[in-house]
């Protein structure tokens, strides 16, 4: 079933939100307490190396192999080898970015020095995200979700919006619109003093990448068109479908129901849009301190309390757009 909106609002009725919290096992805004909370806060310091390492073999095996097979087939088939590869490149920058905002949070490794290294030179950096300063701004999201104090408000109000507005936004994000003044933005960043050591740090992690991924494959071109391009296009319409799914239309509440959307998940879209699980997001901002790999065991809680009631959940993510758009 699919929450019914109030007027213009994304926001489920007061009818689908019962007040159950809390219980033995939750606190009122949905926390887990007592033994619960150990098991569920429990870090996966191996784990978590492996992801960052498959967040990299991954697309350095896709760009290989449409570097080693494109030039023995037909022009056709090579460009669409090239094209599939570089909406793959697109799914990479969503992998990196969520491993970066469990660093984030401090809950790739229990040691801060490794997490925040990993986090910044190996996740954030490579995406074109000043580490410390997404972390400084991501903790204010937390601390007042669709509040007076909340920094990514542009992204999510004034939802449901029109077709055609919505079509609008992910043009300007597919044909590099949005991308470009984020980019600019970096480069602008190295003009003022108190920006352009962060804005100095991505450079860097990118133009080591440059000069790597020209000397293996012998193609100066690889990495604007095959790491930048999709980061300024592909990435950025991912990254407004998830960003909406998770908060768009919502309002400012204590009761994270009411600020946080609740979608079921699938394969294909933690494949492509929500990596990581972080498709349980009311669960990540009911304890934003439990990782990633508990957070389908926290949603399960919460759905078990009755707290997360089947009327505020959508059955999918195209459905959820659908809402977001005027459907």
């Amino acid at each position: 079933m699919n929450p019914q909106n109030s007027g213009t609002s994304m926001v489920p009725p007061s009818s689908a939100l019962p007040d159950v919290l809390p219980t033995d096992r939750l606190n009122e805004g949905g926390m887990a307490i007592g033994p619960l909370r150990v098991n569920l806060r429990r870090l996966h310091p191996w784990r978590n190396s492996l992801n960052v390492a498959i967040a990299w073999a991954e697309p350095t095996l896709l760009l290989a192999l449409a570097c080693w097979s494109t030039p023995s087939l037909p022009v056709a088939a090579a460009f669409a080898v090239w094209v599939i590869v570089f909406f793959l490149m697109g799914r990479t920058f969503a992998r990196l970015s969520i491993l970066g905002h469990e660093a984030a949070h401090r809950l790739l490794f229990a040691n801060k020095r490794l997490n925040d290294f990993v986090g910044a030179w190996f996740c954030d950096y490579p995406a074109f995200v000043p580490y410390d300063a997404y972390r400084r701004q991501h903790m204010a999201h937390h601390r007042d979700e669709l509040g007076a104090n909340e920094p990514d408000l542009n992204l999510y109000r004034g939802y449901p919006i029109t077709r055609a507005s919505m079509r609008r936004k992910l043009q300007r994000d597919a044909f590099g619109s949005s991308g470009w003044k984020n980019f600019r933005g970096l480069l602008l960043a190295l003009t003022r003093q108190s920006s352009r050591p962060f804005a100095l740090r991505i450079l860097a992690v990118q133009l080591v990448l440059f000069v790597l991924m020209g000397l293996l494959s012998g193609r100066w071109w690889l990495w604007a068109v095959m790491w930048l391009a999709p980061w300024l296009t592909v990435w950025r319409v991912l990254n407004r479908l998830r960003g909406i799914a998770e908060h768009g239309g919502m309002e400012h509440s204590t009761d994270r129901r009411r600020t946080t959307h609740v979608v079921r998940q699938t394969w294909l879209a933690r494949m492509w849009i929500v990596p990581f699980n972080t498709g349980w997001h009311l669960a990540h901002h009911a304890d934003m301190g439990v990782p990633f790999q508990q957070l389908p065991q926290l949603h399960d809680e919460l759905v078990a309390s009755g707290w997360v009631t089947p009327e505020i959940e959508y059955r999918s993510y195209r459905a959820l757009w659908n809402a977001l758009s005027g459907g």
